[in-house]
């Protein structure tokens, strides 16, 4: 993991819930959170509540976490041939336990859905979480676009998001003048969301590009199932 990341880890609240529509990277994000918080020597969980989309999931990613000392907590069926929507953990339990919980949540309302059965838990420990927004602005059509998603996934999730992420990215064919190209969309949105941009996600082969400041540098790490 590269070290030119402009962002203070020690801001990054305990419980960190993402949220986004399908493909916009959400899962990569968490990811990569999870790997920059363990590497600082912090204790992380990585919770895979992504009950709808069998290819994009942490669960994925075990031996990776398990190297890294990450604890992976998720379904008993996410590792399995059985593509079973249920949450088979005790999430209320996990939340009260010590260091950083990263939660990563199914695309769209109808995968916010499961996290609103927690809103009793979330709201016991609101001081304490940040819940991310995740938009690509080159899988959506427009800002108010964006910001209707979030809204349908508020609704269902019963929680509201407290800051957005730009992951604006076109795959690996991303270069630095497609990031730039989309400030002033994000700008737009976080605007219609009412919510403050948290970071700005680069791809980590676009070098030294001066993007402000909460600049993320990620490793793509979550592939099409196709790859």
């Amino acid at each position: 993991m590269k070290d030119n990341n402009r962002f203070n880890l020690e801001n990054i609240k305990r419980i960190n819930i993402i949220l986004g529509h399908y493909g916009c990277g959400k899962t990569n994000l968490a990811v990569n959170l999870s790997l920059m918080l363990a590497k600082a020597g912090k204790k992380v969980r990585i919770a895979d509540l992504d009950i709808v989309n069998p290819y994009f999931r942490t669960a994925d990613f075990n031996s990776m976490f398990e190297k890294e000392g990450i604890e992976l907590v998720s379904s008993i069926y996410a590792v399995s041939n059985l593509d079973i929507p249920a949450i088979t953990f005790d999430l209320e339990a996990i939340a009260s336990q010590d260091g950083y919980l990263i939660i990563d949540v199914g695309g769209d309302d109808s995968g916010a859905a499961a996290l609103g059965r927690y809103k009793n838990i979330f709201e016991k420990y609101k001081e304490d979480i940040e819940i991310i927004y995740v938009f690509n602005k080159y899988r959506m059509i427009t800002p108010a676009e964006t910001a209707e998603c979030l809204r349908e996934i508020e609704a269902c999730a019963r929680l509201k998001a407290t800051a957005v992420v730009n992951n604006s990215n076109l795959g690996l064919q991303t270069v630095a003048e497609d990031i730039k190209n989309s400030f002033e969309y994000a700008n737009e949105t976080a605007r219609l969301c009412k919510l403050p941009i948290k970071y700005t996600v680069v791809p980590e082969w676009i070098e030294k590009e001066i993007f402000g400041d909460n600049v993320i540098y990620v490793k793509r790490l979550v592939k099409a199932v196709w790859e």
